[in-house]
């Protein structure tokens, strides 16, 4: 999967991310990233932005396993495969609203 896949999917999850109230980084190494402005309605999804509240750090292949439930979120995070800097509040119902 690569990043114009990816940021596709959001968009059309994007209503899943209602409520999130904050801004994410998902960062894919290399200089790819996706933000999800889960401040606005409906949610706003974009390859830049302003200062995250919370960067998940993951590779594509681990990020389309976690949306398809073949990776639990708790697993990645303690096996390295997912890193999460600032609001650790943020990316737990994250985690929850990707698995829908």
């Amino acid at each position: 999967m690569n990043i114009d896949q990816i940021e596709a999917q959001m968009r059309a999850r994007a209503l899943n991310f209602t409520g999130l109230g904050a801004l994410v980084k998902f960062d894919f190494g290399s200089g790819d990233a996706v933000f999800i402005n889960g401040r606005s309605t409906p949610p706003a999804v974009s390859r830049t932005g302003d200062a995250p509240d919370t960067t998940l750090t993951i590779s594509p292949e681990n990020l389309l396993k976690l949306a398809e439930g073949k990776l639990a979120p708790t697993l990645a995070f303690m096996t390295g495969k997912l890193k999460v800097s600032g609001n650790m509040g943020v990316a737990m119902k994250l985690a929850n609203m990707l698995e829908d």
